[in-house]
């Protein structure tokens, strides 16, 4: 390596320093690294060469210059000799020093040069400092500054020459005016001192450990004097910082007496910084390295300045902290480790000063005392353990604090104290008490109050921080078990702690475990001195209430029943076993649901059961009174939770009726009747239940306490009224009869049935009867309900049967009342629902109803439900489910009054009751009246007993009521009707003596049919509609066809005109099907039809206007076609329909489809005419003919009932439709459509748009799917065939799809078709020839042609396209020829030959100016040589190989993508038996392959891979081979760089010679238009010289190289910029 080459390597590359790009900058200082790195001392001579010979060169380059020098410096430091680092360590000191003003960037880079060589030559480069420290004149800044640094960088090699330096520089700090130069004096102060002590804390790895504090503290003291005194009072905040930063570590090597001596005066001079900076951090830092100082010196003048240094620091740590400011965050470290200190050596004075600002009005104050407070309790433990007792009593005021960043810094501190044993001292118990609240606090209601400037509160909530510790607390701190056990057990009945039940619950489960293991078997509670504690029943009584809500309170459920089953030793001492076994069940299904999924009812009910089986367990009467006693002493804590004070009820009662003394029950009874706040609704229903399940065990003594209280004052009209309620208002009195009466409801629906009957009369329902004169609505209500559950339980008895109910009449003209006086459009309460299910019950009682009275009660239910409006949306779910359980309870009831009559005239006369909501105009309405009609003939069904067969005489009635409503406007309609034929259906069979079991099918196929009627479409409904008119034909009995028709003819008439529609639809079924009316009547009705058509478009007119049209056609077809075409274009919904309907009849598909074929044949598909007289092509206009044809072959084949039609004629079909599509493209409308469907889409009209081509599409889409190939279709769909088809730019795409698809799916119809294809390869129409050949070519890639035996004609025929004068269809010709491969791989051998003639010819086609037909032929032999004989291509490969090699480098991307895999696969063929001749095109190829592997089409840079994989076998190279292999898979992302690396390793390693061959042709390509491959171009060079023999320069034109590496850096692409200086970097290898 030369010199002189190293020279102008580096010369290149720092004259492209001055690059404008800053990534082309830096990869310029990269490369002179690299450079370096090879040879670090001549690059770095280059660099101070460069810097001295460009004195004007601009500081930013110089800059960079210098940190390339710095990095090849500290990575090379042990390879410098001395002359290079005095060299460098000369010019970076002139270069730091050459500006006297400051220029920092590039100073500072200097001064980096200089520290990097110091840290081995420290001698060298502190004598260069030292020459600019010269005593008497003020140095450069940047002097001072690089001793600063140096002094850190190399401790140990710098200390030694402090005591010098600061003996020079001591008598310059006078001399310095200027804050700039004051401030780098504190930098370089601070920083020895820093040093000095790391050096004195290592003095056993120093060089000379002589080396003592004593030393500097002369010095340091001088300079202390400066600082402090001169400086520190500056009025430049930069310079106090700094000086304030300098005293911290400085003060540590001050001598102690004068430190001592000047803390009075640097301790307030400190503090006074806090006034006057707003960023504080760096003056409490060094405030902290002060105290420490003072500290360890024993200080006494500290005391002094205690107050004013607590009052200080206070301020500082009562800063609201911002949590995206880490200055403000490290300043309260930094202030919390400063009040560590005070309190190392002053506690009480420290606690004296920071616990009455407890107490504090200010908020900010509070906080961060409690901040300060817990800080010094965790890092002073050992000064504040005799505190305790005295900040203890010092946290009563923050207790009392109503504010959350208040409560959450107390949380904190408690945390603190838990830790260090505070709680444990007297006056623990309130903070514990007082974390408790906090985790009481309701998680939304938590009081909030912001701060006096707003600031937001923390993140987390003070119930979320005191959940949290109080759990920790309880779980990691082994010291706070005693203290909390059984502590907190006292908070777990107060209702004010509620909220803290679970966190409560989760510690004591966790406590009560560790004491069972410490000691298993004993009792867990020891009362003995604890009267506080709450007892076993007030704990079970409680634990038990709140889990009836078991999600509340982050699933108080769950863990109050995880606390009781631990406790149950204490509970009861039996209970153990048997809670091991249902408390799990209990929480494994709270698992299993949400509070979303719970059923409340089910929950309750589990827990009820859980509460009767541990009272069964214990099996104690005075146990079990007393637990009552405890129940009823908490029911009224729960007054504001309704539910859970519900629950409670419910479990008196099961408590008492556990009992076994009637004086603890009836004195409970008693208790309950008299302290119930009988306002509240949840209140009385629970006090209901609970008498209820007393009811159970002590009927008489529940029924002998409520006939007490009935008895007492309440119930007395006198002046002496309510002496018990005397208080309470006239409504008040009602509630408590209401609650009463609702009592006696549950008793009897409770109690046992044998006893209920003997009670019924006398002792519950007499006093209910008492009431009934009330129009209190809730009164009302009460009554209806306990009625009905009376009602039930009688019926419910073994003896209801011979049970005679004596005021039955009266009890139900008491409900009627009730029903009627509800309001008749509004459902706002469950009376009438509740009224109606009494009288359900009441019916089957004796005595029986007699007519009058059993109309009267159908008429007033009927009208009391049916015409309340439909329940408005957005409903709560009580309301939301009254509706349905009122129409149930209606249901019940009607059917229970059917039973009492089971005849068909018993059925006529409920369905007459029910006829007017039948018919009714409003929806609602009919669909109720239809639900209770299907439900009245499904109970009739199912009671029906027939002892003689006997007539259902009014079946056709029904069904003519009923059959009409099947396509109502109301989905629920519909299908109610039609369950309402198929039970009549049924009745009728049942009639006919069928058994109840048998299932006919026609009536069955109703059920199959009524799924189909939720949908809206009315062609659905109807055609539904007919299904039901042809079941219903197929099982009516003759004599009830004439009932039936006139009752559907009085139908017509309906005010929905959907049943209308459905009346005509079954009459017209019932005639066709049943009778011989419809022939005699089809010229009178298609008349009609036909007159209405336009006048009256509906449904049922329009359908038999297609019947007619039918008729006529089967008669006149040809006639009735050609009529139908003189439609006027594009065709009316009506015309469309009609051709439809032709398609209906079995025998007129193929007679229209075989006319319309005719007609499209008949005339031209378009003629040419010029829009304009100056226009330079004709335009092409549609004939009309034709496109008429066109469409009424869309609408004919869009009937499934075309299929048979279409498949007899589907060749002819497929050819014509397909050559129709061709012809079409870019064809336009008539003049005159053009303007009708301008007019019809300016007017706005619903009109059919035509578009030629489109409506081809349309129509051989419907073909292909008549004929059996929906497959083909899809696949095409699923391809987006269809929309190419449709575009000339696509239309060849499409047709190959098409080919395909038909292959694969249609294969048997392809010989047809092909045959009617190749006739019209002569026509005139050229796009007919393109269509043709695109759809015969794709054939050839389908191997179903050689199944066929097509093969050998189609390839004939290719052949011969080969000479047509349109260039597409030579290049279509050429694809199919090639599809050959793929289709029918094992005939290209035999034609190997003709084939690669014929694409050698297509890529020698002259006649083709855009080369197309070349890039077909190449695209085709890539399919072909892996199948031609090798003696056939070996003739032609180096012919092809030449031919295509103009094209790697060609503008479009498809023929580079092309030739270059064409290129790989022509290597794939000669594997193993490679000609060098071909080897040497191989080798040419190499550089651009590699270099378009970064050519921006994705298409050629996947041909690369491809063809470089092909290429690795030839040259003969595992390595190059496996390399290849590895990185370029296909869908594999490449690393381009790591790749060429590799690759040119292996070349250079095995084919050094190719060196001087590659790097020119790369140098070709520095010239290429693409940026990505003008910059992979120098990296293939530089690759290749990194890994080159320095011997073989000689094969590399460097001059030249280095000269177009030179061009390449003035690029205008700043990537071939960076690309062009890296590889300059390289090029230091051929030096």
């Amino acid at each position: 390596m030369t010199r002189s080459y190293v020279r102008k390597l580096s010369t290149i590359l720092l004259d492209a320093v001055t690059d404008k790009d800053p990534l082309v900058q830096e990869q310029v200082c990269n490369a002179l690294c690299a450079l370096g790195e090879s040879q670090p001392q001549e690059a770095l001579s280059a660099c101070e060469e460069h810097l001295r010979q460009n004195e004007k060169l601009a500081h930013p380059y110089r800059t960079m210059v210098l940190r390339a020098m710095e990095t090849v410096v500290s990575s090379h430091i042990s390879e410098l000799d001395k002359a290079t680092a005095r060299a460098v360590i000369l010019l970076a000191f002139s270069e730091m020093t050459k500006a006297k003003d400051l220029v920092c960037d590039w100073q500072q880079a200097a001064s980096d040069v200089l520290v990097a060589v110091g840290t081995r030559f420290v001698s060298s480069v502190m004598e260069e400092l030292l020459h600019g420290l010269q005593p008497g004149v003020l140095p450069h800044y940047f002097v001072v500054r690089t001793l600063a640094n140096l002094s850190v960088s190399n401790v140990f090699g710098t200390v030694p020459f402090l005591t010098s330096i600061l003996g020079i520089m001591l008598p310059m700090l006078a001399a310095a005016k200027h804050d700039t130069m004051r401030g780098v004096f504190c930098y370089a102060l601070q920083h020895f001192s820093e040093s000095t002590l790391e050096y004195l804390a290592n003095l056993d790895q120093a060089p000379d450990p002589t080396v003592r504090k004593d030393a500097f503290a002369s010095d340091i003291s001088s300079a202390y004097d400066i600082l402090f005194h001169q400086w520190l009072p500056s009025r430049e905040a930069k310079l106090r910082l700094a000086v304030v930063e300098a005293l911290g570590p400085m003060s540590h090597l001050l001598p102690s007496e004068k430190l001592e001596e000047q803390l009075p005066k640097l301790l307030p001079g400190i503090l006074a910084l806090y006034k006057k900076h707003a960023e504080t951090c760096h003056v409490s830092k060094s405030l902290g390295q002060i105290l420490q100082a003072a500290v360890s010196v024993g200080s006494r003048t500290l005391e002094v300045q205690l107050d004013s240094l607590m009052a200080a620091l206070h301020a500082q740590i009562c800063v609201p902290v911002e949590s995206a400011s880490p200055l403000v965050l490290n300043n309260q470290k930094e202030v919390l480790r400063c009040f560590t200190e005070l309190a190392t050596c002053s506690p009480d004075r420290l606690l004296a000063f920071l616990l009455p600002k407890l107490d504090s009005g200010s908020e900010r104050t509070r906080v961060g005392s409690l901040q300060v407070l817990r800080h010094i309790i965790n890092s002073a433990a050992a000064q504040m353990e005799v505190k305790k007792p005295f900040i203890l009593s010092s946290m009563k005021p923050p207790l009392l604090d109503t504010n959350s960043k208040v409560k959450r810094a107390v949380v904190q501190v408690i945390s603190a104290m838990a830790h260090h044993g505070y709680l444990e001292q007297p006056g623990g118990e309130a903070m514990i008490q007082y974390l408790v609240q906090q985790c009481a606090l309701p998680p939304e209601t938590e009081p909030q109050k912001p701060g006096p400037e707003g600031e937001e509160l923390p993140a987390d909530s003070v119930r979320a921080v005191s959940v949290r510790t109080l759990y920790l607390v309880s779980t990691t701190v082994d010291r706070m078990s005693d203290v909390l056990w059984p502590h907190l057990l006292q908070f777990l009945i107060p209702v004010r702690y509620t909220g803290a039940l679970t966190p409560l619950c989760r510690s004591l489960v966790h406590l009560a475990r560790k004491r069972q293991e410490a000691g298993p078997g004993a009792l867990l509670i020891k009362y003995d001195g604890h009267v506080t504690l709450p007892s076993p029943y007030a704990i079970a009584t409680r634990l038990l209430a709140v889990s009836s809500n078991p999600y509340l309170g982050d699933g108080r459920g769950a863990a109050s029943l995880g606390l009781l089953n631990v406790l149950h030793r204490d509970i009861h001492p039996l209970l153990g076993q048997r809670w091991a076994t249902t408390i799990p069940l209990l929480l494994e299904y709270l698992d299993e649901h949400t509070e979303e999924t719970l059923s409340q009812k089910e929950w309750e009910e589990k827990l009820l059961v859980f509460l009767r089986d541990t009272l069964a367990v214990v099996s104690d009467n005075t146990w079990v009174c007393q637990l009552s006693l405890e129940i009823c002493k908490q029911l009224p804590c729960y007054n504001g939770t309704p539910q859970e004070k519900n629950f409670l009820y419910k479990c008196v009662g099961t408590a008492l009726g556990a009992a076994s003394s009637k004086d603890v029950v009836r004195k409970h009874l008693q208790e309950l009747l008299e302290s119930a706040r009988y306002q509240d609704e949840a209140e009385c229903e629970g006090l209901a239940c609970c008498f209820g399940i007393c009811a159970v065990s002590h009927l008489d003594d529940t029924l002998a306490q409520l006939e007490n209280f009935v008895r007492s004052d309440v119930f007395r009209k006198s002046i002496g009224i309510f002496n018990i309620f005397k208080d309470r208002s006239e409504n008040e009195v009602e509630k408590v009869k209401g609650t009463l009466i609702l009592c006696y409801g549950h008793v009897a629906a409770r109690a046992p049935r044998e006893l209920v009957l003997a009670r019924a009369e006398s002792d519950i329902l007499r006093n209910i009867f008492q009431c009934f004169s009330t129009k209190d609505p809730a009164l009302k209500l009460c009554l209806v309900q306990s009625v009905c559950m009376v009602c039930q339980a009688i019926c419910s008895s073994a003896q209801a049967s011979s049970f005679h109910f004596s005021r039955k009449a009266e009890l139900v003209a008491q409900m009627m009342e009730f029903i009627k006086a509800e309001p008749p459009d509004s459902l706002r309460s469950p009376i009438r629902k509740k009224a109606m299910l009494a009288c359900t019950f009441l019916v089957s009682l004796e005595p029986a109803l007699d007519e009058q009275e059993q109309t009267d009660m159908i008429h007033s239910c009927l009208h009391s439900v049916m015409a309340v409006l439909p329940e408005p949306e957005g409903e709560d779910g009580t309301q939301e489910s009254l509706y349905p359980d009122t129409m149930h309870a209606l249901e019940d009831l009607l059917t229970s009054l059917l039973r009492r009559n089971m005849t068909p005239q018993g059925l006529q006369t409920m369905v007459e009751h029910l006829r007017p909501w039948i018919k009714s105009p409003r929806g609602h309405e009919r669909v109720r009246a239809m639900g209770v009609s299907a439900c009245l003939l499904q109970s009739f069904l199912e009671h029906l007993h027939v002892s003689a067969l006997v007539p259902f005489h009014n079946l056709g009635l029904l069904v003519g009521l009923f059959s009409p409503r099947c396509v109502d406007l109301w989905p629920a309609t519909r299908q109610e009707a039609v369950s309402c034929v198929y039970s009549l259906l049924y009745l009728q069979l049942g009639y006919e003596g069928f058994s109840r079991d048998y299932r006919d099918a026609v009536a069955e196929q109703l059920l199959t049919l009524k799924d189909g009627l939720v949908h809206p479409d009315p062609a659905i409904l109807f055609h539904t509609c007919h299904s039901i008119a042809q079941i219903i034909a197929k099982r009516l009995p003759p004599d009830q066809l004439i009932s039936l028709l006139l009752t559907l003819f009085e139908s017509l008439g309906d005010p929905d005109k959907n049943c209308s529609r459905a009346a005509t639809v079954i009459i017209n079924c019932l005639l066709k099907e049943r009778g011989n009316l419809l022939l005699e009547k089809v010229p009178e009705i298609v008349s009609v039809l036909r007159s209405k058509l336009q006048e009256t478009p509906e449904e049922h007119v329009l359908r038999a206007a297609q019947h007619s049209v039918c008729l006529l056609a089967a008669q006149h077809c040809e006639a009735v076609v050609s009529s139908l075409l003189g439609s006027p274009l594009p065709f009316d919904s009506h015309t469309c329909t009609l051709w439809r309907a032709l398609a209906s009849e079995p025998d007129l598909p193929a007679q229209v489809l075989g006319l319309l074929l005719q007609k499209m044949s008949r005339d031209v598909p378009f003629k040419e005419s010029r829009a304009f007289l100056l226009s330079s092509s004709p335009d092409r206009v549609a004939t009309l003919l034709p496109l008429a044809a066109t469409c009424a072959l869309s609408e004919v084949m869009s009937v499934p009932a075309s299929a048979p039609a279409v498949l007899e004629l589907y060749p002819q079909l497929f050819v014509t439709l397909l050559l129709r599509v061709g012809c079409t493209l870019g064809v336009q409308l008539p003049r005159s459509l053009q303007a009708k469907e301008r007019r019809a889409t300016g007017s706005g009209l619903a009109s059919r748009t035509l578009e030629p081509c489109s409506s081809a599409v349309g129509a051989l889409q419907l073909a292909l799917v008549r004929g059996g190939s929906e497959e083909v279709v899809q696949r095409v769909e699923l391809e987006r065939g269809w929309e190419s088809l449709r575009t000339s730019v696509g239309h060849e795409e499409g047709v190959a799809r098409l080919a395909s698809a038909m292959a694969k799916f249609a294969g048997p119809r392809l010989p047809l078709v092909m045959k009617g294809l190749v006739s019209t390869q002569s026509s005139v129409y050229e796009i007919q020839r393109v269509t043709s050949t695109a759809f015969l070519a794709e054939l050839l890639s389908s191997n179903v042609v050689n199944d066929l035996m097509l093969l050998e004609s189609l390839l004939d025929n290719l052949v011969a396209r080969q000479k047509d004068t349109c260039a597409s269809v030579r290049r279509l010709a050429l694809r199919g020829l090639a599809n050959v491969a793929s289709g029918s791989p094992n005939k290209v051998r035999a034609r190997g030959p003709q084939l690669l003639t014929s694409m050698i010819g297509g890529l020698d086609d002259r006649d083709d100016p855009q080369s197309l037909v070349a890039l077909e032929a190449m695209a085709g032999l890539v399919k072909l040589l892996d199948l031609v004989e090798p003696e056939d291509l070996r003739p032609v490969l180096l012919h092809v190989a030449i031919r295509i090699r103009p094209f790697f480098d060609s503008e479009k991307m498809e023929f580079r993508s092309a030739s270059i895999r064409l290129f790989g696969h022509l290597n794939k063929a000669c594997h193993g038996d490679c000609e060098d001749v071909f080897v040497e095109q191989v080798v040419g190829g190499l550089a651009p392959l590699l270099l378009h592997l970064r050519d921006p089409q994705a298409p050629v840079a996947s041909a690369c891979k491809f063809a470089l994989r092909m290429c690795g076998p030839n040259l003969e190279c595992e390595e190059l081979t496996a390399a290849f292999q590895k990185h370029l898979q296909e869908g594999r992302g490449l690393h381009f760089g790591e790749f060429l690396n590799t690759t040119c390793k292996h070349l250079m390693c095995h084919f050094p010679d190719l060196l001087g061959r590659l790097v020119s042709t790369s140098l070709f390509y520095f010239k290429s238009c693409w940026e990505d491959i003008r910059a992979a171009a120098p990296m293939l060079t530089g690759f290749l010289v990194l890994h080159v023999e320095p011997e073989l320069r000689p094969q590399v034109d460097l001059e030249h190289l280095t000269a177009a590496l030179q061009l390449l850096l003035k690029d205008p692409a700043p990537a071939v910029r960076m690309k062009a200086a890296e590889t300059l970097g390289r090029l230091v290898k051929f030096a």
